[in-house]
This record gives C-alpha cells, sequence and structure tokens, in this order.
C-alpha cells in the first residue's frame, strides 16, 4: 500500500511536491551556505590577523636577569619556530653634517639586529634605499638628518658620549608601533609614540657601539608556528594568551611579554562576533522566510490532503496506518530537499568562492549536517504536524467542508492584537539598543572573555514579525469589508462577474492574507540586506577616504619644514589640485591633541567633507565660519564634554612656538565640532584656519598634501611621486589605503556574504510570489470548472485569475517595501560599529531592487497565466479528475 501510495503521490501531486522540495531546498542551500561562509571569514580573520604581525612575541629580560637562560626557555616553549635577541639602546640625539651644514636631532633608539633577523621577520623592516644589511636609518631619522647611504652620522649614547657609523642604507619600520611599545604596560593605558629617531646596527657592531652604555636592554624576539591555532578569532587568541602567560610563569619573573600575535588576535575577534552577528541578523531571517514559504506550500495543499485522509478513514484505515503515509510525504520532501539543498550550497560556494567548501574545511561539514536536519524538522513541521492535528481534531464530515466555511472567527493574535505589542515592543528595545554609548559587541582590550547584547536583536526581530502580523490583519480587513471595492477593482477584468469575484476573494481571504504577508516578507527581505550591503561598501569607501585624505596623499617627517609652495612641484600630469595640510599638536589643559590647519575656501577641492563629519552646521557653514573669523576652532564630541564649552567659548591651546621651540597660548573660539576629518584620528583633534596657526605660531610647514587626481590613475600617479621624492616624503594612494584600513571584516568582504543573500532573496521573492499563487490557483480547479459549467467565459475566469494576482503583487510589494525601509533604517542603527564612520544616509541599490521587483512580477504573471491555462480545460474532465 506504501508503494502504491508514493507512486499516485509522484504521479499526481507532482507540482506540490515539487513546490515543497523547492522550499526545503532553499532553506538548506541558504544555511549552509551562509553557516560555511561564517565558519570560512572566522578562520579568514585569524589567518589574516597572524600575517598582519612581523614579530609574534616580544620577550622582554628584566633587569638583572639572564638573557641566555631567558633564550633558553623560549625556545623549549611549545610553537616556538625561531627566537632571536635585540638589542635595545636609548640614545640622546643623532646628528650629521651633509653638504657643509650640521643636522641635530632629539633623543632616539639604537637595536642590535643578529644575522638572519630579516630572513626570520621579513615585514619588520623594507628597504628604501642601499643596502638591505649593515647600518640602516629609519625613513623619517635620514630625512631629519638629510643623510643618505654612505654619509657618516654620530650617534649620541648616555655615558659613553658619540660614537660615529656609516650609513648603509635607509628602511621603513612599518610596525614600529608595536616594536617600540612598552612590553608590560597595562592594556587599557595609553600607547607610548615611537621615537622620531632609530638606527639599526649589526649585532656585533651594537655591541661594540654600547659597550659602556646605559639604559642598554635585551629583548628576545619570537616567531611562533600558528599553523596549529583554531580558526575562531576568539579561540586562538585564548590559546596564544595562555601560551604567553605560561612563559612568564615559568620564568618567574626574569621575562615579561609583548603578545603582538595576541594583540590583533584581540581585534579579530570582535569583528568575528560582528560577523556572526550579522549572520543572524541577515542570514536567520532568510532561512525563516525560506521555512515559512515551505509551510505555505504545504498549507495550499491542505485542504485537499484533508479530503484525502477523510476518504481514506471512510475506507477503514486507522489513524496509524494515515500518519505512515502522511508521514512518507514528509520525509521524502525532507529527504530530497535536503540533499538538494546541500548541492545547491556546495555548487554556490563552488562559483563565488572557488570551493564546495567555501574554504571552510571541515567546519564546513558541521553546518551542512545542521542545515539538513533543518531541512528535515521543516518537512515534518510543514507536512506531518497539520496532518496529525487534522486527524485528531477535524472529523470526516468537516473534512469535506472548504476551509473557509469551517472558521469565520479572526485568529487569536488579531483577538488580543499581538501585532501591536510586537511593534510597541520593537520600538522600545531599539530605543534602548540604540542610545548613546550602547554597545551592541564588547570586548574588553586584553580580557579574554567577550559578550554580546543578543537582546538588540529583539528590536529588528519583532518589526519584522509585529509588521508582517499588521499587514496580515490590514489585508484581512480590507478583504473582509472592502467588497464594494473589490467588484469595482475586478469589473474591468471580470464584466457581470466582479460581484462573484469579490465574494470569492473575501471567502478566500485567510490563504490570500497569508500570501501577500509571504511576499511582503520575502521583498524586505531583499530590500534590507541590499540597502545594508550598499550602506556598508558606501562606508568602506569613505573611511579610505577618511584614513588617506584624498586620492593621493603626500606625508611630510615630522618636524619638517616645508612651506606651502612645495606642492607645486606636486602637480604633475593627472594631478587636478594640490591642497596644503597643516598637521601640528597642542596642550588643551593636560591634554595632546592634533591640530590641522586647513585653507577653508579650498579645502573642499581636494577631499571629500560631509555633512555627517561635523555638528553644529553643515561642512560649508563651518567652513566658512573658519574662513570669516580666523581664529574660529573645530573640537571634538569628547573634548566639548570634557571642557563643558558653548558656542563662542574662548579655547586656549599651547602650541610650540617655531623659533624658540616653547609653547605659546593662542587663543580659539569654540564654533562647532567635527566628528571625523580626513587624515585626522579617531579620537580627540583640531581643526582650525592654517593662516591663523601660521601666524600665531611663526611657521606655516606643512604636514601633508592632498592631491585631487579626480578619482582615476591613483597607483600610477602615486607611484611617479614615490620616484620623484624618494625617501623625503610617504606617498600614499586611495587604491592601496583600501586594502589595509577597516577591520578583518571589511578584509573577508562582506560582498561574499551578501552575493549570497542577494541571489537566494531574488529566488524567494519570486516562489513566494508565484508559487504559492500557483499552488493556490490549483486547488482551485474545481470551483472554475463549476463556474464554466454555470456559464462563465473564458474571459471572465481570466480576470477572476488576474485580479487575485493584481492584489498579490500590490499588496506584496507595497508592504515589503515599507516593512524593508523600516527594517534597513533599525538594522543600520542597530549595527553602527559595523560602519565606521556611521552612514549619514541609506545607500539604495536602485538595479538590485528593481531586478527583484521585476523577478516577483514576473512569478506572479507566469503563476497566473499557467492557472488562465488550466482553466481553459473541459469542464467535464475537469470534474472526472478531481
Amino acid at each position: 500500500m506504501i508503494g502504491s501510495w508514493t507512486v499516485g503521490l509522484a504521479r499526481h501531486r507532482t507540482g506540490r511536491l515539487l513546490a515543497a522540495l523547492a522550499g526545503i531546498a532553499l532553506a538548506v542551500a541558504l544555511v549552509a551556505a551562509l553557516g560555511s561562509f561564517l565558519t570560512a571569514s572566522k578562520a579568514s580573520m585569524t589567518q589574516r590577523a597572524v600575517r598582519s604581525v612581523a614579530v609574534d612575541w616580544q620577550v622582554q629580560v628584566q633587569p638583572g636577569a639572564d638573557p641566555g637562560a631567558v633564550m633558553s626557555l623560549v625556545r623549549k616553549a611549545p610553537a616556538t619556530r625561531a627566537a632571536l635577541p635585540v638589542g635595545f639602546a636609548r640614545t640622546t640625539g643623532f646628528s650629521a653634517r651633509v653638504q657643509g651644514s650640521t643636522q641635530t636631532t632629539g633623543p632616539g633608539m639604537a637595536l642590535g639586529l643578529p644575522d638572519g633577523y630579516r630572513a626570520v621577520f621579513r615585514d619588520a623592516t623594507r628597504t628604501l634605499s642601499g643596502s638591505p644589511s649593515g647600518v640602516l636609518l629609519a625613513q623619517q631619522t635620514a630625512s631629519n638628518l638629510h643623510a643618505a647611504p654612505g654619509d657618516t652620522i654620530g650617534v649620541d649614547l648616555p655615558g659613553i658620549g658619540r660614537r660615529q657609523v656609516k650609513v648603509d642604507g635607509v628602511v621603513d619600520l612599518p610596525q614600529a608601533d608595536s616594536l617600540f611599545q612598552t612590553v608590560g604596560a597595562p592594556s587599557q593605558s595609553q600607547p607610548t609614540a615611537p621615537p622620531d629617531n632609530v638606527v639599526l646596527l649589526p649585532a656585533a657592531r651594537f655591541a661594540a657601539l654600547t659597550r659602556g652604555a646605559s639604559a642598554v636592554t635585551t629583548q628576545i624576539h619570537v616567531a611562533r608556528d600558528d599553523a596549529r591555532l583554531p580558526s575562531d578569532p576568539a579561540a586562538a587568541f585564548t590559546a596564544v594568551s595562555r601560551a604567553a602567560h605560561n612563559l612568564e610563569a615559568r620564568s618567574a619573573g626574569a621575562a615579561l611579554v609583548g603578545d603582538n600575535v595576541g594583540a590583533a588576535l584581540d581585534s579579530a575577534r570582535q569583528d568575528a562576533l560582528y560577523a556572526q552577528i550579522l549572520f543572524l541578523f541577515l542570514g536567520v531571517p532568510g532561512a525563516v522566510l525560506a521555512a515559512a514559504l515551505t509551510a505555505a506550500v504545504a498549507s495550499a495543499g491542505g485542504e485537499r490532503r484533508r479530503q484525502e485522509q477523510g476518504l481514506l478513514r471512510l475506507r477503514g484505515l486507522r489513524p496509524r496506518q494515515i500518519t505512515a503515509l502522511t508521514g512518507l510525504e514528509a520525509a521524502l520532501t525532507g529527504l530530497v530537499g535536503g540533499l538538494a539543498g546541500l548541492g545547491v550550497a556546495a555548487l554556490t560556494g563552488r562559483l563565488a568562492f572557488g570551493a564546495a567548501s567555501f574554504g571552510a574545511g571541515a567546519g564546513t561539514w558541521a553546518w551542512y549536517g545542521t542545515a539538513f536536519v533543518l531541512g528535515v524538522a521543516v518537512a515534518a513541521g510543514a507536512v506531518l504536524v497539520p496532518a496529525l492535528r487534522d486527524l485528531h481534531t477535524v472529523t470526516v464530515a468537516e473534512t469535506r467542508k472548504e476551509s473557509g466555511s469551517r472558521s469565520t472567527r479572526n485568529p487569536w493574535w488579531m483577538r488580543y492584537g499581538l501585532d501591536f505589542a510586537l511593534l510597541i515592543g520593537s520600538w522600545l528595545v531599539f530605543r534602548a539598543s540604540s542610545g548613546n554609548q550602547y554597545a551592541l559587541v564588547l570586548a574588553p582590550e586584553g580580557v579574554p572573555s567577550i559578550s554580546v547584547s543578543y537582546w538588540a536583536f529583539l528590536g529588528p526581530a519583532l518589526l519584522w514579525i509585529g509588521a508582517a502580523l499588521l499587514l496580515w490583519r490590514l489585508t484581512l480587513l480590507a478583504l473582509t469589508h472592502g467588497r464594494p471595492a473589490l467588484a469595482r477593482l475586478a469589473r474591468p477584468l471580470t464584466a457581470t462577474l466582479a460581484g462573484t469575484t469579490a465574494a470569492t476573494l473575501s471567502r478566500r481571504r485567510r490563504p490570500l492574507a497569508r500570501s501577500v504577508v509571504l511576499l511582503a516578507l520575502a521583498v524586505s527581505f531583499a530590500l534590507s540586506t541590499a540597502v545594508f550591503n550598499a550602506t556598508y561598501r558606501q562606508q568602506a569607501e569613505v573611511d579610505a577616504r577618511l584614513t588617506n585624505g584624498a586620492d593621493v596623499t603626500v606625508t611630510e617627517p615630522p618636524g619638517a619644514r616645508v612651506p606651502p609652495g612645495t606642492g607645486g612641484a606636486l602637480k604633475i600630469s593627472g594631478v587636478r589640485h594640490v591642497e596644503p595640510l597643516q598637521h601640528r599638536f597642542a596642550y588643551v589643559g593636560s591634554d595632546l591633541q592634533d591640530l590641522y590647519g586647513v585653507r577653508p575656501d579650498t579645502i573642499a577641492r581636494a577631499t571629500s567633507l560631509q555633512d555627517a563629519y561635523f555638528a553644529g552646521g553643515t561642512a560649508q557653514q563651518l567652513m566658512r565660519k573658519l574662513a570669516q573669523r580666523p581664529d574660529n576652532l573645530l573640537v571634538s564630541v569628547e573634548t566639548v564634554n570634557d571642557f563643558q564649552l558653548a558656542p563662542g567659548d574662548t579655547v586656549n591651546l599651547r602650541i610650540q612656538d617655531a623659533h624658540t621651540k616653547t609653547l605659546r597660548t593662542v587663543p580659539f573660539h569654540y564654533a562647532g565640532i567635527a566628528k571625523e576629518f580626513p587624515t585626522a584620528p579617531k579620537d580627540s583633534f583640531f581643526v582650525a584656519n592654517a593662516s591663523y596657526i601660521a601666524k600665531a605660531t611663526g611657521s606655516d610647514a606643512v604636514g601633508a598634501f592632498l592631491l585631487d587626481t579626480g578619482g582615476t590613475h591613483q597607483q600610477q600617479i602615486a607611484a611617479r611621486l614615490r620616484s620623484q621624492l624618494g625617501t623625503s616624503a610617504t606617498v600614499s594612494d586611495l587604491s592601496q589605503t583600501r586594502g589595509t584600513v577597516g577591520t578583518s571584516l571589511t578584509s573577508v568582504d562582506l560582498a561574499g556574504l551578501t552575493r549570497i543573500e542577494l541571489a537566494f532573496a531574488v529566488l524567494l521573492a519570486a516562489g513566494a510570489g508565484g508559487l504559492v499563487l500557483a499552488l493556490g490557483l490549483a486547488e482551485r480547479r474545481r470551483t472554475f470548472a463549476i463556474a464554466t459549467v454555470l456559464g462563465a467565459r473564458t474571459r471572465q475566469l481570466r480576470g477572476m485569475v488576474l485580479t487575485e494576482a493584481i492584489l498579490l503583487a500590490a499588496g506584496g510589494l507595497a508592504g515589503g517595501a515599507v516593512i524593508g525601509w523600516a527594517l534597513s533604517e533599525m538594522l543600520v542603527k542597530v549595527l553602527t560599529g559595523v560602519f565606521d564612520p556611521p552612514p549619514a544616509a541609506l545607500a539604495v541599490p536602485g538595479v538590485y531592487l528593481t531586478l527583484t521587483g521585476l523577478a516577483a512580477l514576473i512569478a506572479v504573471l507566469a503563476a497566473a497565466l499557467n492557472g488562465i491555462r488550466g482553466a481553459r480545460r473541459p469542464a467535464v474532465e475537469e470534474l472526472r479528475d478531481l
């Protein structure tokens, strides 16, 4: 009997089975693909964090300890690949006599590097000119001394005086911040700035040069084998931190570990949590929607299934046998749909990422298994559970009635106002989770524990569900009480059957409302995902421009006195405008902050100044204030709060005088707030009129030149300028900065996540729009056949189908647009931590949204045309088959 039932099911209910299989496959494929991508993203973040570090550990040998004993201990530590001793000596100054003039600098550092250091730690130094070995000057030191390879410089060491060395090369120190860190400093303490003047010496030369000098210390630089680290950044951070603490404990106070790789993983673990949050915010709704689509597909044939169940009960089948037959359909749908979904996920990974595993390795199989179980569960919930409920609650006589005639009461959630309660709850949660100082992810620096405020997910979730239920309520009310309006709408298509059409739509209000809501949810999912992706890409570009300053930026070394007129030499072919930007430091109270001097009338010609960067006026208005009153000052929000400033207040800054090198007090007036500014740090800084700063300090020296290239040929122009300027300045371009700024979340390319989601969103919108309508029309073939027998014409039947399709498309697309807009606003606000800086306005991808809308309309039209074609069959033949 089971075999016969299976064959009959496949032969006569092919469309219903295929539709259910498609829904299951979409849900399984989406969960498997997104889960595998999440695992691969976390592994990529870990690998990027590890690769970004030149020296994994810097082990500081404590005063009085034996460096040899510490070296032996480090080399015996698990996962140590290489360990080399590095000498550090403080200098009181450098000097050089070049072309008849003597140049001197302030204090600095001398390092003694052993043989083979560069082979082990390849990224610690980068050769700019001369030899890669021997006596090497840091780029800034060479610029300060006007020294080049072959010149002789003096190194002043405390306790022994000046020593002469010949320069062999000039190098860049890409990771100077970590190289000269204060090992053992509390994680919450402010990082110390690296020294301006550095010389690197061979170990033997360093030992001879510093013999008898004071303030000489030893560090052991360690390269670790990080291949066996866990793929998750949080787990990798815990493993590395524990290894560092274990080494410190075994050294019994003889060594402190500067854990550079741990610091990198510490930052990456927060990004990994944001990736996980994006999966929950953007991925789970898609899986839920696919499951809802499957349930809707199954419920579209629910009336037929109840009739078949009643017939089986009349013929004497026991409940256990009926349950077995229904379970067979659920199992067939779940297993085949699940396998098809895994195949789609693997194909997605192969096409989009080059590997069926998405690069996640073993983690993919766990997600594939989870997704498959989810697919089976959805099939059981959509097919088996309703059948069991009907078996125990519906009599045989009731199975012969149409669903609309069995109950006229409103659903329980409408009677109790659940939709309004959910929307109010969503608004309350959103207000709380988007308030000031709210952090969705809390990852204290250096602390192993990391937490996510998952309750913030309630805001978007409650909005999504509450808005869907509200749309359901409105659709039911419109179909129940709007029969005259429905008749007028249907009259051009159905002529004399307009009243009958309106009555039919009103009687079938529940399945039609469900279809409208399902289409609206699919459209809202596509819209919110697309808007979030477009806004993220927009802000990533803004972040790159803020960091680099302009298309190409030429940064002068600190202390260099470069006049604004030097910018004329930078206006090479392809450069449209060169804008000088002053960069100084100023004290407000005891707080040292960056001070930027701008030309208010021309700064916007070289860089982008958005209104969102400022408060207290638009960008144009505040630049006009700086121009009209040169002593006006833009300050950060933190400074305004710390010093209780009000517009017009006098702000006294202490700035170094260019001639006396002493700090002098310069009065300014608070005119507005600068939250972001090109090339400025993320925390506190000032923006002022460059002419006023130059007059007050006696110097118009420029810190950087911002070059506008019209957004084209940035890399080529930057390369030509590097060749022209040599080591005298640092040249960066926007293309280069895009790959280095931002978080490791940016490095895994959020577009990979959204490519998956946007593709599935189009399929879900098409399925929600067309699939459910097609199955609903197929289940109503008996109604069309009876109408034909009673005299309805084909044109009138076509009008009935098109009227329903128009209502579905209009209600679903309009409702989806409203829900999607509200959800996008809430998502971007709650996920502010993902954006740097926060967006001033949402970015709307019009092309994709148009494509999604067209896909839904085409699917609805195709379903309607298929229903019209079915209605043309001879009525007697149709009734015989049914």
